[in-house]
């Protein structure tokens, strides 16, 4: 097991937990407006973890991957509509995402050969970076959303 891939199987791992077993309206409620709802950190992990993997991989993306890969930025850095409405952000759905996202990673975070360290990702934050700056994000992005995810569930006024 590389050490990209101990990070990110802890932080992806607490992730998940944090949030599993919580239902729509859970998973949707805001605690003020400019926050993210967990099931929107859900599916933008999963979007950051499908656009990282499948620019290292030099790998097209279907329009289902792509739309997810928008959750990496839209309405999270930047000023645009995040790419999915509270209705179709179902725990059947975010959990769906989240396996992409997984799925995607797992190709590349175990044994990363040298060619998919040394290649050129578009980061979500902006920078052009190479593959092991994105398997270092990846190791740690997951566990930065589970800190935010621990905040809103034990906020006053989350559904119970």
């Amino acid at each position: 097991m590389s050490d990209f891939a101990a990070s990110w199987t802890l932080s992806r791992s607490r992730f998940d937990a944090a949030i599993e077993g919580l239902n729509h309206e859970q998973l949707n409620w805001r605690l003020q407006d400019g926050v993210l709802t967990l099931a929107q950190m859900a599916v933008h992990v999963a979007g950051v973890e499908v656009w990282f993997a499948s620019q290292m991989l030099g790998e097209s993306l279907g329009s289902e991957d792509s739309r997810l890969t928008l959750a990496a930025t839209d309405g999270v850095v930047n000023e645009k509509p995040f790419p999915y409405v509270d209705a179709e952000l179902t725990p059947e759905f975010v959990a769906k995402a989240l396996q992409k996202g997984r799925d995607w990673v797992e190709r590349v975070v175990w044994n990363p050969p040298e060619e998919v360290r040394r290649r050129t990702v578009q980061s979500a934050l902006g920078p052009v970076i190479d593959g092991e700056g994105a398997l270092a994000r990846l190791g740690f992005h997951a566990g930065y959303h589970q800190g935010q995810a621990h905040i809103l569930v034990t906020a006053p006024g989350f559904p119970r």
